[in-house]
């Protein structure tokens, strides 16, 4: 029999809109879940369950009323500790923010809210969102439930594992240098990182307003374990908000209809293991067979737009590190200091010249992608890394960076990018792959990600494998 909390979202959705389960049940399941697994991976910070039955009651009352509110309607969420939601601590993972409760929710979750949708739990991160691999002194580390040695990703961590182990059936993160797509890679399940704006920002925790790079590059993003719930999540919470004064409204509809798809297996600039490039001619040939017209293809100035990201956010957080290094914890210090090191020292010049380099780059892409083309690529161009390596040492920090190359051009780019798992490597961990689209072609992405999970199936979710 399949449990409740084995669902996914739009599953849930349905039993509850047809009364084959009700809102009630279906937390009650999350939430013994929760009981169950979060203690042996630590995803999960915080479940507010006197609220969130509540809510669940609300639901089922409007069913019987036959007034759902969306196919969501009963649906439990869970959140990443830097997204303010009401009741709860927006922490950014650090101690000095264990008590900031916030009264108004971040403009995703209201509006997933006003579909009808739960936040019942809160989920782990890095200080500040500002390292690849999640832990912090507040909470200590999310463990990858595939294998505890390796790591969890970063920065949406907990959201990630806590999809995996089915302790929620869909959540919301954020990406600046592949925060969602890093933990949906380790953990087997699905995101999609939207072109920017198209998703609303706004906090009440300070600072309220932001420098460049997190202002053109971070977004927020939906995570799940199917391409279907991140379409219909996506679907409710983009579009203009009036906290946001950058967001835009745009078309949105998921299409079915196969497309272009040109393939880099290995990533310019360095190796690409060969059991990942070997995961991204399966998804290659699944989409072939599935109708899109594939082709092999070398993405333009990839090495040269990657540089720009590094220099541009890396000299950016340097200029405003004082502000924050003395709430964060050694290892995500450490982690600081060696992505400084590589970024070079903050300087004005420099800054300008990865904002030239990222315009002519941009042009490049948009002509690359013209045709309405998506990229499919690794997400990583390497396995998840062992637990500490990437504060070990310079050159360690070094070699987990360059294994994001191909993930933070979407971020530099402005382009829209969905992460899919592709089966399991031989070493028992989550192949996955990436579709990247031209700017406001979510919808491409999140088509070409069902396709490929139309033919290799969902991975989660799982028991802890420890």
């Amino acid at each position: 029999m399949t449990e409740l909390w084995q669902l996914g979202a739009l599953e849930i959705g349905r039993r509850i809109a047809e009364g084959e389960s009700s809102a009630v049940e279906v937390l009650g399941a999350h939430l013994a879940r929760v009981e169950e697994i979060n203690p042996q991976v630590n995803a999960i910070t915080a479940v507010h369950p006197e609220r969130s039955r509540a809510a669940a009651a609300a639901a089922d009352e409007r069913r019987r009323q036959g007034r759902a509110l969306s196919t969501l309607d009963g649906v439990p969420f869970s959140t990443k500790e830097n997204l303010d939601c009401v009741g709860a601590a927006t922490t950014e993972g650090v101690r000095a923010l264990a008590d900031n409760v916030v009264g108004i929710d971040a403009p995703v979750v209201e509006r997933l809210r006003s579909a009808g949708a739960i936040p019942f739990a809160r989920t782990n991160m890095p200080d500040f969102g500002l390292r690849i691999h999640t832990d912090n002194e507040l909470h200590g580390p999310t463990l990858n439930p595939w294998n505890r040695d390796r790591t969890s990703g970063g920065s949406s961590g907990g959201e990630g594992v806590a999809l995996a182990t089915g302790m929620s059936p869909m959540g919301v993160g954020n990406d600046i240098g592949g925060s969602v797509r890093n933990p949906a890679y380790c953990a087997g399940v699905v995101s999609h990182k939207p072109t920017p704006h198209r998703l609303p920002r706004a906090s009440v925790t300070p600072p309220t307003s932001w420098g460049p790079a997190k202002q053109l590059m971070s977004v927020n993003g939906p995570m799940a374990r199917r391409v279907g719930d991140l379409q219909v999540m996506f679907s409710l919470m983009h579009g203009r908000h009036r906290r946001d004064p950058w967001s835009v409204s745009a078309p949105f509809q998921p299409r079915q209809q196969p497309g272009r798809i040109r393939v880099v297996a290995n990533v310019p600039g360095g190796t690409t293991d060969p059991h990942i490039a070997a995961g991204v001619w399966a998804a290659a040939g699944a989409l072939s067979d599935a109708g899109w017209q594939v082709e092999e293809a070398e993405p333009p100035v990839l090495e040269e737009a990657a540089d720009a990201w590094l220099r541009w956010l890396g000299g950016e957080i340097a200029l405003r590190r004082e502000r924050i290094e003395g709430v964060m914890g050694h290892d995500a210090r450490t982690f600081l200091d060696h992505a400084q090191v590589l970024s070079g020292e903050p300087d004005l010049g420099v800054t300008i010249d990865a904002l030239t380099v990222r315009h002519g780059a941009a042009a490049q892409w948009h002509n690359f992608l013209a045709d309405g083309a998506v990229l499919l690529g690794p997400v990583w161009t390497e396995g998840p890394f062992p637990v500490g390596f990437d504060v070990e040492t310079l050159d360690c920090a070094r070699s987990v960076m360059h294994r994001l190359r191909l993930i933070v051009v979407a971020n530099v780019l402005g382009l829209p990018a969905t992460s899919v798992p592709v089966g399991v490597g031989a070493d028992g961990l989550p192949l996955g792959v990436q579709l990247i689209g031209s700017q406001y072609a979510d919808d491409r992405t999140l088509a070409a990600a069902a396709a490929v999970e139309s033919a290799f199936g969902v991975l989660t979710p799982i028991d802890p494998h420890f």
